[in-house]
């Protein structure tokens, strides 16, 4: 199994270097390629990608939007993800449940509900192929049956909007934002995860020198005996 970041930076105002698109990734297996997100920079540039089938997390812009004008492929999301972007012209829709996996030419995912966003509820997949687990979640505050979630993953895809400082308010009894890497960090030294890599990448990454932001990573990592980098564009990690 291999794993592209397609694009790597968050919804925001500036880029540089590494992080110039909106968070997408490229999961490849055994002649299988499925997009996950596809966000409004990526409008006009999907079927250049060549994907198979494309999955979402949630619905905001820089998730969802580059599916505008349609899809060249299957696309799979939850029913409120549906709901919201209902007026895409996409032929070809799947319906994703929460803890019921679902498969794709050999690349199993189970959604899981996270907390993030009240009016685009998202979630995160583990994605299984053969013996190997990842757990691939953009945008998150809080994982719903975080160990379920999170057991036996080798490599933990996290958020990167926020490094130290939380990013979270509280709407109707949900949380709203980001965690921390920091925090993330910890979810996964408490349920065995060894390995983490964050993308959608925020103004605590982009907006700072690179190599400060890599060593105060490193540095949070080690603390909790979790290994951990960045996420850049093109970048490619296999899972086999």
């Amino acid at each position: 199994m291999r794993l592209t970041f397609l694009g790597t930076r968050a919804y925001i105002d500036i880029a540089k270097r590494g992080h110039q698109r909106h968070s997408a990734a490229m999961l490849e297996h055994r002649g299988a390629r499925v997009m996950i997100d596809c966000g409004e920079d990526w409008r006009g540039r999907v079927c250049d990608l060549k994907p198979d089938a494309i999955i979402l997390t949630h619905a905001h812009p820089d998730h969802a939007f580059g599916l505008k004008d349609g899809a060249p492929c299957p696309v799979y999301a939850t029913q409120v993800t549906w709901d919201y972007i209902d007026d895409f012209p996409i032929a070809e829709r799947r319906t994703v449940t929460e803890r019921r996996p679902v498969e794709f030419r050999g690349i199993v995912f189970e959604a899981f509900g996270v907390e993030h966003s009240t009016r685009c509820p998202a979630v995160g997949y583990r994605i299984t192929t053969g013996g190997e687990v990842l757990f691939y979640v953009p945008d998150v505050a809080y994982i719903h049956e975080r160990a379920a979630a999170l057991d036996d993953v080798a490599l933990y895809v996290g958020d990167g909007a926020t490094l130290e400082r939380p990013l979270i308010r509280k709407a109707d009894d949900h949380l709203v934002g980001h965690a921390p890497v920091r925090q993330q960090l910890t979810w996964c030294a408490t349920e065995g995860v060894p390995s983490a890599i964050f993308t959608h990448c925020g103004k605590d990454v982009v907006g700072h020198d690179g190599r400060k932001v890599a060593g105060t990573l490193r540095a949070l990592a080690n603390a909790r005996g979790v290994s951990a980098r960045f996420a850049h564009d093109g970048m490619e990690v296999d899972l086999d």
